[in-house]
């Protein structure tokens, strides 16, 4: 009988021990916001006139760990804000949405700076492929709606520099 106490007890002790651990606040890891920046401007140019169509002031992804992130976690964009991707090499190249919170247009661009193709109104957080569909060795992502609102075609120019 006095084992059976001793048991009874004990587990009383346990329940309450781990009915306590539940009443901790579990830590929260605040992590800063992913802001801009400014780091060159990019200018697109009408392919008939060879007008100025859009400024924008740009973020540029180069490295692998930049092109592979991009506007990954990013809260917003302003509107003459964009992420410029410079690859080393003219291929393929394809996007997903993954852990991007905004939606975007994808401007494809070729090695002699003009638009090859472009995706329009890219889901935030969809996983699907955005292929290029066309080599190429640059891509704009521009808020969503840009290319339709400034009537971007596939052979308009562009012109970046860095800062």
């Amino acid at each position: 009988m006095k084992t059976l106490k001793i048991y009874g007890i004990s587990l009383i002790l346990a329940l309450v021990t781990l009915n306590g651990c539940k009443d901790d606040q579990k830590k929260v890891v605040k992590t800063e916001p992913v802001t801009f920046t400014k780091e060159g401007e990019l200018t697109i140019f009408r392919q008939q006139s060879d007008s100025v169509i859009i400024k924008y002031n740009i973020e540029i992804a180069e490295s692998d760990y930049e092109t592979q992130t991009g506007l990954m976690y990013r809260e917003s964009m302003e509107m003459d804000q964009g992420m410029f991707f410079i690859f080393p090499d003219v291929v393929f190249h394809s996007f997903y949405m993954k852990n991007t919170k905004i939606p975007l247009d994808l401007i494809f661009i070729d090695e002699e700076l003009k638009i090859a193709s472009y995706k329009e109104n890219a889901q935030p957080m969809d996983e699907t492929g955005l292929s290029s569909e066309v080599p190429v060795q640059y891509v704009l992502e521009l808020n969503a709606g840009q290319r339709k609102q400034y009537a971007l075609e596939v052979g308009d120019r562009i012109e970046y520099i860095r800062m």
